[in-house]
C-alpha cells in the first residue's frame, strides 16, 4: 500500500504539495525509509518503527515524529521559526506556508538517531557456545 500517496490524493493541491515536500527533505535524509501506517496516520517507517507523519489538520500543519523525548530535546533549536507550536510529541505550523527544511531535517535527523540507539540496546546478544565440562 502507498499509505502517504493515497493520503496526498486526498487534500487540496497547495496542501498537498507542502506536505509531499516535507516528506521528500524525510526520504533524501533516511532513505530507507517505507511508507506505512503508525497509530492511525499515514507514516514514514524506518527499521519497522514509526520515523514521521505530517498531516494537516483543521488549522494547522501537524507534524509528528512519534517521540515526546525529540520534540522536546529540539524546542530551544526551533524556538525561532516563525508560527511553531509544540506540544508533547508533536510541532503544529501554520497552514498556507512552507514547512521549513529545517524543522523537518532536525525532527528526522533527531528521531532516526532515536530509532537505531531503541533498535541496538533491543538486538539479540549471541551467546557464545560452550562445551559441557567433564
Amino acid at each position: 500500500m502507498a499509505e502517504i500517496d493515497d493520503y496526498l490524493a486526498g487534500l487540496d493541491p497547495q496542501d498537498a504539495r507542502i506536505v509531499a515536500d516535507a516528506y521528500a527533505v524525510a526520504r533524501l535524509l533516511v532513505p530507507d525509509v517505507e511508507q506505512g501506517m503508525s497509530y492511525g496516520m499515514p507514516a514514514l517507517i524506518h527499521a519497522s518503527r514509526p520515523l514521521l507523519s505530517v498531516m494537516r489538520a483543521k488549522g494547522h500543519f501537524g507534524i509528528y515524529p512519534y517521540s515526546a523525548a525529540v520534540v522536546a530535546s529540539l524546542l530551544e533549536t526551533l524556538d525561532g521559526v516563525d508560527g511553531l507550536e509544540a506540544s508533547k510529541g508533536t510541532v503544529r505550523l501554520p497552514l498556507g506556508r512552507e514547512i521549513p527544511e529545517q524543522v523537518i531535517r532536525q525532527l528526522v535527523l533527531t528521531r532516526a538517531d532515536e530509532i537505531r540507539a531503541t533498535n541496538a540496546r533491543k538486538a539479540p546478544t549471541r551467546r557464545k557456545a560452550t562445551t559441557p565440562t567433564q
